[in-house]
């Protein structure tokens, strides 16, 4: 992808690309649709067994690296070994991210941080690291975003912070990176049906949104239209075409959530069976295996 060329038939063929969370999930078929692109692709996630499994389905195409994207220093030998045995990479996509939900008061203070040092400040020390070799290629830096940065909703305030920050930041990084050839892209997904959204209160809080709002997409066709928007080298980048709308008319959102949840939220804060107590879904379970085998290997 050096330069902006994109007028040939896969501009992805022969590229090195980079998917943060690329163990299950959207990152898994975001991976995938930029095999099949052309695209050899570094796998970078928690899940040593299941990055291998997703490698071995495309031989010679995809390989995995364990990586904690809050480990600074992890992420640097990474970003080595990626350029070291692929080359520098042309694509990287910030994807890795993490959910929790709760009323803020109700939530675990260290949990509720981890979802910013996560969503926000991983993709941040994930673009810290593979960024120079972006800039050698001229290539392609993709946040994954979400509607969450354009519409906070109850329950998930520090998803909807971290998510609304690394919107920010990736604007940021575009106005320092695009005079030296590298663009930037936003995506901005709404529900896609991937294992943590069927937690009680991502159900309940999609229960209140309204059509199309509350709808659950399969990720696979949603990862197929981000890839066409790597192909092209899109600025923003849609995972549904409503969303587009939503874009337009996002400085009213705050307030029509407000009126949406002004009867719900006391009803929701009395469910104590909604308010998950950690992150939730299994690459939250990761997060948290993946932590407490780093704290037993420090206390070794």
């Amino acid at each position: 992808m050096t330069g902006r060329r994109t007028g040939a038939r896969q501009p992805l063929s022969g590229r090195v690309a980079v998917v943060t969370g690329a163990a299950r999930g959207l990152g898994a078929c975001l991976a995938r649709a930029l095999v099949r692109r052309g695209a050899t692709v570094a796998l970078v996630g928690l899940e040593a067994a299941a990055l291998e499994r997703l490698a071995r389905s495309y031989p010679g195409r995809a390989y995995g690296w364990s990586v904690d994207v809050t480990d600074r220093d992890a992420l640097a030998e990474c970003a080595d070994d990626v350029q070291r045995r692929l080359g520098p990479p042309s694509v990287l996509v910030a994807n890795a991210g993490v959910v929790a939900g709760s009323p803020f008061l109700q939530s675990d203070p260290d949990v509720w941080r981890r979802v910013v040092d996560v969503n926000l400040v991983g993709s941040a020390q994930t673009v810290r690291a593979f960024l120079p070799g972006l800039l050698a290629t001229r290539g392609y830096y993709l946040q994954i975003a979400s509607l969450a940065a354009l519409t906070p909703v109850p329950m998930m305030s520090a998803y909807c912070a971290s998510k609304a920050g690394a919107e920010a930041f990736a604007h940021a990084v575009r106005a320092e990176v695009s005079p030296r050839g590298v663009d930037v892209g936003i995506a901005y997904l709404s529900w896609a049906d991937t294992d943590m959204i069927h937690a009680p209160v991502l159900r309940e809080l999609r229960a209140h949104l309204p059509w199309p709002m509350g709808k659950v997409y399969p990720p696979q066709p949603v990862a197929d239209r981000l890839v066409r928007g790597v192909e092209r080298r899109a600025t923003i980048l849609y995972g549904q075409p409503w969303v587009r709308a939503a874009q337009v008319v996002r400085a009213g959102l705050p307030g029509l959530a407000t009126r949406l949840f002004r009867t719900a939220m006391p009803v929701l804060e009395s469910r104590g069976d909604l308010a998950a107590p950690g992150l939730i879904g299994a690459g939250g379970r990761a997060d948290d295996a993946a932590r407490s085998a780093a704290r037993r290997r420090k206390g070794a």
